[in-house]
């Protein structure tokens, strides 16, 4: 079994167990049981229960992001990227939004903001790179510098994401709430003064 597989196994396996029986309730060694694999095999990849956290969120955000560069056109007008930005985070925040309530809860625990910072910085990177083609094309005449706008777009897509579907509001209606988020954000994208 190749160690790529075996880190993959115990990830799998954690998102199993920690979806079945929470964040607190789950133990290394069911973990190990559920992946079947020795417990110092665990040990190998994490130093504990909440190491395997960024493991997890990693996996979301991968799953996120390429998702959204699938859908992403080289020549894609920014506000296009915008559209596909909001509406894949919604669906990938739906979609894993047990995950994503105990992956910040273990963040918590292991302390590991640097870890989430590593985490991220790709697909800030990738929206910053949009952003400056965007500015270059004249699309985009925001005011505010391209590195930390990309991130404050990210972060305000995925918190609107979180708000609603983390804090029981997605029995309301979904569209209006992304058109909310598009609206804000491609206000920030062009002359804000108008």
């Amino acid at each position: 079994m190749a160690t790529e597989n075996k880190y993959e196994m115990i990830v799998n396996a954690s998102i199993k167990v920690m979806k079945e029986k929470g964040f607190e309730k789950a133990s290394v060694s069911q973990i190990v049981k559920e992946a079947g694999v020795a417990q110092g095999t665990f040990y190998l990849y994490f130093d504990s229960k909440s190491a395997v956290v960024p493991a997890i969120a990693k996996r979301i955000l991968n799953t996120l992001f390429t998702k959204v560069k699938e859908v992403h056109l080289q020549d894609s007008h920014i506000f296009d990227t915008i559209d596909a930005l909001v509406d894949i985070t919604f669906e990938i925040t739906r979609e894993y939004r047990e995950l994503i309530l105990f992956c910040y809860s273990g963040l918590a625990y292991y302390h590991s903001l640097e870890i989430w910072e590593e985490i991220y910085q790709p697909y800030y990177n990738w929206l910053e790179c949009q952003l400056k083609s965007a500015k270059e094309a004249g699309l985009c005449t925001s005011k505010v510098e391209l590195a930390p706008l990309a991130r404050m777009i990210i972060n305000v897509i995925e918190t609107s994401a979180e708000a609603f579907y983390l804090s029981n509001q997605g029995s309301k209606e979904t569209a209006i709430n992304k058109d909310q988020v598009v609206m804000f954000i491609k206000s920030t994208l062009t002359d804000y003064q108008s």
